[in-house]
């Protein structure tokens, strides 16, 4: 009887035993399977940016393709102000009270209206010309503990498309069109003034306020300029098709601030890739996002390089003089 008793208690310290070690097996399942499910997690972005056109599409198509390069699943709530400053604000507030993981604000008044609606959500900005100068971070070593991200204005872009015109436009008179009411383009008409001390070259502005009065202001430059600068201002650029067809018909060489609008029909610029910039901003929206770094473990970077771009269908049909070194120094870019 003995026996028999001492056997069923071994049988069942071997049945708990295998239950325990099922369990423990269970429960590092468990485990992995959580982590596997975080690894899954699905990301909401709020996407801003103050109107569209194709270097700000641009950039928006390289912040994604990044994101998804690093493989995460994540929902956009893209949202564009329509060139409209006032519709700004609305745009950040509704992402404040969506509860958004991290807002990506594509231009200077878009990450403006970011910070201005809140503290905590991360915050990445591209297309933005001084991150500085336009109040949305401190220094570009120590941007702030919610916001970061890549400028789209070279150190030495406007110092060398100045240069270009001062060596192949001695003495010409630059027409440059410019929303006042954006700060990135106040921040480049101030430093092409600067640019253009020393040489014999002369500066003649006009403001516009909208899309609508572009053609009207690029015609009032005619009479009174030799070429045409047109910087990144998002006001301009997005009726950049009426510039264009101004220096066309009047024979004037139309300087652009970046090779979508050289592809418009610009004849040169000393221009970044937007896509490039925009995809280096969702690298750290990657990060930021997986928990690795915060926005302020990140320095406001540049853009890593320029290059001289020219599209020669538009330098023939503005007239342009050719200058045989820029066979040897210039990118080309065809129409659209």
């Amino acid at each position: 009887m003995k026996k028999v008793i001492g056997l069923a208690m071994l049988i069942a310290m071997v049945l708990l035993s295998a239950c325990g070690s099922n369990n423990a097996a269970g429960s590092e399942g468990d485990k992995e399977k959580n982590e596997d499910a975080a690894k899954k997690e699905t990301y909401t972005i709020g996407a801003s940016q103050i109107v569209e056109h194709p270097s700000l599409d641009a950039a928006y198509e390289g912040f994604q393709a990044a994101l998804k390069e690093a493989g995460l699943d994540v929902e956009y709530d893209f949202q564009s102000a329509q060139g409209d400053q006032n519709n700004v604000k609305p745009i950040s507030d509704n992402f404040v009270a969506d509860q958004v993981d991290l807002i990506f604000a594509n231009s200077t008044p878009s990450a403006l209206g970011a910070l201005q609606a809140t503290k905590d959500i991360p915050i990445v900005f591209t297309s933005v010309t001084d991150a500085v100068d336009a109040g949305l971070v401190s220094s570009m070593d120590e941007p702030g503990e919610n916001i970061t991200g890549v400028v789209d204005l070279h150190p030495e872009q406007i110092d060398q498309t100045i240069e270009f015109l001062n060596k192949n436009f001695a003495g010409a008179t630059i027409g440059m069109l410019y929303n006042a009411g954006e700060q990135n383009s106040v921040t480049q008409i101030e430093a092409v003034r600067k640019a253009a001390e020393g040489t014999d070259l002369k500066i003649e502005e006009r403001t516009v306020a909208n899309s609508a009065e572009v053609q009207q202001a690029a015609n009032s430059l005619v009479s009174d300029i030799d070429v045409f600068y047109i910087i990144t201002d998002n006001t301009v650029v997005s009726a950049l098709d009426s510039v264009v067809g101004v220096a066309n018909e009047q024979d004037i060489p139309l300087i652009v601030g970046e090779p979508d609008s050289l592809a418009k029909g610009g004849f040169v610029t000393f221009g970044i890739d937007y896509h490039t910039i925009g995809y280096r901003t969702g690298e750290m929206a990657a990060q930021i996002l997986q928990g690795e770094k915060k926005p302020s473990d990140f320095p406001v970077e540049y853009p890593p390089e320029i290059q001289l771009f020219i599209n020669k269908q538009a330098a023939e049909e503005q007239n342009v003089e050719w200058n045989d070194e820029w066979d040897n120094t210039a990118q080309f870019v065809e129409n659209e």
